[in-house]
């Protein structure tokens, strides 16, 4: 996985706004090439002649491409440029490439434009946690994979990086919501320490009033309502899911194929009631090349 294959390479630091504006523009770029069936080859050269030559995507898009034609895949590319892409953006990737999974390719994306969007507006990190942690949930994605790619995103200081370590290590044993409830303002501001007990050293603060009041009203209920109030709260993008099929769309070519049928059976009527059906017109012709034998 991305995580494990890259604790020697370089850290990405936080971007200028305009590097992930154009990194949105670039993935939304792809799932519209895509949609349309084009070799993935040229929709990163029409990408490149299009992003803002001032930033450094282009140069990453020519790294990409070549890499694409080495291997296959996207997010080796992604993972060597660890200085310029998130590990969470590679993990997205390499998730979405890998034949094992069920990670739809479009989806990821979907997620990385949105995600790169709220980059550009300076996310909190609390909001951006809370957006890459659902992001794992709802697809199923491997936890402790996703959360050591996380750990190690340029937004979040060392005190998040602890926590998201916690978190990594305690999942499935403690529930999201105590942990982000201890975690805030609103937990410290009612935690009143026992008489005559030396109270220990508060860890810092990481969610604030609001989200610890929420995670409070959440305990040992369904996880999706707590991600569901949080990101009405906290305003971060809805996490896209897996779209189902639009059965609409395959409905009128049935119906044209079923309308061709009754219409074939109707002139096979007509012509029994006018004097009989001409059988000669399936008869095999003289001139017709023999049925070839098994």
């Amino acid at each position: 996985m991305a995580d494990s294959n890259a604790k020697n390479s370089p850290e990405a630091a936080p971007l200028e706004p305009e590097e992930y504006v154009e990194q949105g523009y670039f993935f939304q770029s792809l799932q519209v090439g895509i949609e349309e069936n084009r070799p993935m080859q040229d929709i990163l050269r029409s990408v490149r002649d299009e992003v803002l030559v001032t930033t450094k995507l282009p140069l990453a898009i020519d790294f990409m491409a070549a890499e694409l034609r080495h291997s296959g895949l996207l997010h080796t590319a992604m993972l060597r440029l660890s200085h310029y892409f998130t590990r969470f953006q590679t993990y997205l990737v390499s998730s979405a490439e890998d034949d094992r999974g069920r990670f739809d390719f479009r989806v990821a994306l979907e997620i990385l434009k949105l995600e790169a969007k709220f980059r550009a507006e300076q996310a909190e990190p609390q909001a951006m946690f809370l957006f890459q942690f659902e992001t794992i949930c709802r697809h199923r994605l491997n936890y402790d994979h996703g959360l050591a790619a996380m750990q190690h995103d340029p937004v979040y200081d060392q005190d998040w990086q602890a926590f998201i370590g916690d978190v990594r290590r305690q999942i499935g044993l403690v529930e999201l919501a105590d942990m982000i409830y201890v975690r805030s303002r609103h937990y410290r501001s009612l935690r009143k320490p026992a008489p005559g007990v030396e109270p220990a050293a508060p860890l810092p603060p990481l969610f604030g009033d609001r989200e610890g009041r929420i995670a409070l009203a959440n305990r040992r209920r369904e996880p999706l309502l707590l991600f569901a109030a949080l990101q009405r709260q906290l305003g971060y993008p809805k996490v896209p899911l897996v779209q189902k099929p639009d059965e609409q769309v395959a409905l009128v070519p049935q119906l044209m194929r079923r309308m061709e049928r009754v219409e074939a059976r109707l002139k096979l009527m007509e012509e029994e009631e006018k004097g009989g059906i001409d059988l000669t017109k399936f008869y095999a012709r003289p001139d017709a090349p023999p049925p070839l034998e098994d």
